[in-house]
């Protein structure tokens, strides 16, 4: 439940919720930007027949890399939909903003970059050691997500009473 603030403290509160919007709203849309430029780059790596993308041999690369594209491009979204949830329904306790906030974040990076890294070198057909990140940004997501539903049904709840 989010707690009553007194007038003093409301104001502080809410510039921190601001910073907080403007930072899910920027690393959204830069992410973005950087996820959909990746899936460009792999588009011409497949246009132009390149065989470190393309030959048989490099099919783990090409499925990590393509996870990479996918995964940062739907986390990426995943951020503007926190920005609006923190514009509209008022998320923003203390709760989400030392755990949920950095949790999205680090599975922005973890997530996408640990296909990303296990796909730039693989061993014999399979993923290079970065995939293990995979798991902890997997984590990471479910953690931010989950905390920021449990924020969201409290918010509703306080609007109720």
């Amino acid at each position: 439940m989010e707690e009553e603030l007194p007038p003093g403290e409301q104001n502080s509160h809410d510039s921190e919720c601001r910073r907080y919007y403007s930072r899910h709203l920027k690393f959204g849309w830069w992410s973005l930007l950087f996820f959909l430029s990746l899936g460009i780059v792999l588009e011409m790596l497949h246009g132009f027949k390149i065989g470190w993308y393309l030959n048989v041999s490099n099919e783990a690369r090409r499925l990590m890399m393509t996870l990479a594209h996918a995964h940062g491009t739907l986390l990426s979204l995943v951020h503007l939909a926190a920005a609006a949830t923190v514009k509209q329904a008022g998320v923003c306790s203390g709760r989400w903003r030392k755990i949920a906030s950095p949790a999205l974040i680090a599975a922005s990076v973890f997530l996408p970059g640990g296909f990303l890294l296990g796909g730039l070198i693989i061993y014999g057909g399979d993923p290079g050691y970065g995939v293990f990140l995979v798991p902890v940004g997997a984590l990471l997501l479910f953690l931010g997500v989950a905390l920021t539903a449990m924020d969201v049904s409290s918010a509703g709840q306080t609007d109720e009473n």
